[in-house]
């Protein structure tokens, strides 16, 4: 089939990689001329493994192209994706400017011919309705007094980052919204390849024979992705809230993580106490469900609480310095990790930089190194942070180390070597990713969360 992405951020860059990988012929468009430039040129403007090399591979095939021409968007495809950004505002609420001007700019360029227009971008519900009343007005916009014939799809993506590749190619379950039946039948005929696992390479063992497709109305497919991201960071909170009760009374948290995630209505998943979640997604879309309740006259009390416990755990790792190390004014610390997450480049809301900005403020200088953004991977240096080359310069007069992100590499650092080299050596483990005696064996004092040292 013929598709058009509209946005070549994280969403749609990796979904019309994907697309094009599994034989349909992609056209890719945005309006900034410099990354387009870029893609044409096979090199992916942001981190994410594997894209690069698929990128590449469907550039030299002939399926995969790119453009800053929306009208030439518009005419390629038979299915045109929306996959603009759509930020958090101040008060919570999601910006769709974006997805306004591209509805937009898809009525003033439709030509004659049915088209799917698909809502990938994460929109408030009631969106799918409003994007096509833009496509309306921006049809009568050009004056145009030929009929359209398209229909509207809410398609939301569960890409995380990282594995956003295999989240694609093999998915736990692909959500369509839609009241036309011919609509989705397109929409089912463009995944085929990925609902019966036949993208080469990519058929994961003892998975079941399709890949579940729920088709739903549209309203409901854009509550699914919310409700989605709600209930994960609820989860989250939760046993950051239980690990927090841990520290207090001696109990540890990952024992407790793991006899109640052996619960099969609980799960082992997003178990994990730490500092909390962060990144492009949780953030925005817990407020932007908050909002809408508000909207409506509902006050969701439960996600405000998640989001209030969130924020909390932030200073846990502040805290444990304090009783570490006293007087935080003039101590250096070295932070482990710096994107919110391991294998990508995204610093949007990653804890660590709120713990370094906390850290300056109390007189304290600090270090960071990052697998990623120390390879200079980033378009700008967070501020009130010294990068490092590498974690032994990270370490050199370091009073304190804490990981905040669980970078696989860090796992095998040599720690005997790094505690020699810091003046005080104190590891806060705000993932509880590393191994409490094998730190304490290489000399270091290890603190992690919701977890106590024998």
């Amino acid at each position: 089939m013929r598709v058009s992405v509209i946005g070549t951020g994280y969403v749609g860059l990796v979904t019309g990689v994907c697309l094009a990988h599994i034989g349909h012929q992609v056209l890719g468009v945005d309006n900034n001329t410099q990354k387009i430039a870029l893609l044409k040129q096979g090199l992916s403007p942001i981190f994410e493994p594997g894209l690069g090399e698929l990128l590449q591979d469907n550039l030299k095939a002939g399926r995969l192209e790119f453009t800053t021409d929306v009208a030439l968007g518009v005419a390629h495809g038979e299915i045109l994706f929306i996959a603009v950004g759509t930020p958090a505002l101040s008060g919570g609420a999601s910006d769709t400017s974006y997805v306004e001007a591209v509805a937009r700019g898809i009525g003033e360029h439709l030509t004659p011919g049915y088209r799917v227009v698909v809502n990938k971008s994460t929109v408030p519900i009631g969106s799918g309705d409003w994007v096509r009343m833009l496509i309306l007005e921006g049809c009568r916009t050009r004056g145009s007094s030929q009929s359209v014939d398209f229909d509207v799809v809410s398609n939301p993506e569960f890409l995380r980052e990282g594995v956003a590749i295999q989240d694609t190619f093999c998915p736990d379950r692909i959500v369509l919204g839609s009241s036309s039946e011919r609509a989705l039948r397109w929409m089912q005929t463009l995944y085929a390849p990925i609902v019966h696992h036949q993208v080469p390479g990519w058929a994961p063992p003892g998975a079941p024979e399709s890949v579940p497709v729920v088709v739903t109305d549209l309203n409901s497919a854009e509550m699914i992705k919310y409700a989605a991201n709600a209930f994960l960071a609820t989860k989250i909170s939760f046993i950051n809230e239980i690990a927090n009760i841990c520290d207090r009374v001696g109990a540890d948290v990952q024992q407790i993580a793991r006899g109640i995630g052996l619960d099969s209505r609980i799960g082992q998943k997003f178990l994990r106490a730490g500092i909390g979640w962060g990144g492009s997604c949780f953030p925005k879309d817990v407020a932007a469900l908050i909002h809408t309740a508000d909207d409506y006259g509902y006050n969701a009390q439960l996600l405000k609480a998640v989001v209030s416990v969130n924020q909390r755990q932030r200073w846990v790792v502040v805290e444990k310095l304090q009783q570490t190390l006293k007087i935080l004014n003039g101590k250096t610390i070295g932070i482990l990790g710096l994107t919110f997450k391991p294998d990508t480049d995204d610093l949007r809301d990653a804890p660590a930089l709120l713990l370094a900005d906390h850290l300056n403020r109390l007189g304290a200088r600090v270090k960071a190194y990052d697998p990623v953004i120390s390879q200079g991977r980033t378009q700008a240096e967070p501020s009130g942070v010294v990068i490092e080359a590498n974690p032994e310069d990270l370490c050199k007069g370091c009073d304190a180390l804490v990981l905040t992100t669980e970078w696989e590499q860090f796992r095998h650092l040599d720690y005997s070597a790094l505690a020699s080299l810091m003046d005080n050596p104190v590891l806060i483990d705000g993932r509880n990713f590393l191994d409490p005696k094998t730190l304490e064996a290489a000399g270091f004092r290890y603190l992690g969360i919701g977890y106590h040292s024998l």
